[in-house]
């Protein structure tokens, strides 16, 4: 049986229990339930600082752990089922949120009041959070005191998707990223659609395969999505899109022609195809 090493929690000497009489391995663990306790944190392709970042889980975010050596825990991210390494210390205990962060970004303070210093953050959108109280239009988290206004509980969506990654323009373009501050292009799509409550792969190819309902260009509408070998864009209508882009290292809200017409980078010529998700 054939698996993608993106997605599958296993290594030739090391796999998920949920794998056992799959995938070989010298041995299988079950998977050590943990979660995002700082703002980000990246899910790297090898156990180094300096490894390629594929990933990165937000505060909140599961990360169900395998093994733990010099520093690094290997496992695989629930929210997007991506499999890497991330740094032990930003792991914590499990615990059940009860809200998500439906600002782009926000900070937890020190007291229920504007000018309280931070305690964390940036919190970014679809960080998760454990609201315990409230007070003078704060909640009360174990991290500190976050604008109540700035979650949302959960199960509590977002209905447009475009509308959600139009808040993304100006951010730098960072490879793996999901920060507020900084995504790629399929990260921007997965963050956007992630706030509507909707799956979405991480990875282009995934995506792809995943939003099976093509649609002809001239049919093109607001939320669609139009793909180039390696590369995602969101369309605003049948004539603008919304990217984040390697080339100019930001999201950005180009013209389609204009797009279609050069060649000089990812994500410009003809498209490859046009899907509905």
């Amino acid at each position: 049986m054939t698996f993608d090493p993106r997605t599958t929690p296993a290594r030739d000497d090391l796999a998920s229990t949920s794998l056992e009489g799959l995938a070989r391995a010298r041995r299988y663990v079950a998977p050590a339930p943990m979660r995002c306790v700082l703002p980000a944190a990246s899910v790297l392709a090898a156990p180094s600082a300096d490894a390629e970042q594929k990933d990165q889980i937000l505060f909140g975010e599961a990360f169900d752990v395998l093994e733990t050596a010099a520093g690094y825990a290997w496992g695989q991210a629930r929210r997007s089922g991506y499999v890497g390494y991330v740094a032990a210390r930003a792991l914590g205990a499990d615990a059940t949120p009860t809200h998500q962060v439906s600002a782009l970004r926000t900070y937890a303070l020190a007291e229920p009041d504007a000018r309280a210093p931070v305690r964390l953050g940036p919190l970014s959108l679809n960080a998760l959070v454990r609201v315990e109280g409230e007070a003078a239009g704060f909640a009360r988290t174990p991290e500190g005191w976050i604008p109540a206004a700035h979650l949302a509980p959960a199960g509590v969506f977002a209905a447009d998707h475009a509308a959600v990654a139009e808040r993304f323009v100006g951010a730098a373009y960072v490879w793996g990223g999901r920060e507020s501050t900084g995504v790629d292009c399929s990260g921007l799509l997965q963050q956007a659609l992630f706030a509507c409550g909707r799956a979405c792969p991480r990875d282009t190819d995934l995506q792809l395969a995943f939003f099976r309902r093509a649609v002809e260009p001239q049919a093109l509408r607001r939320g669609d999505l139009v793909f180039w070998p390696g590369h995602v864009a969101i369309a605003l209508d049948s004539a603008s899109l919304l990217h984040a882009r390697a080339h100019g290292m930001a999201v950005v809200r180009p013209r389609l022609a204009p797009v279609a017409e050069r060649r000089s980078a990812p994500g410009e010529g003809q498209p490859v195809a046009y899907r509905r998700p």
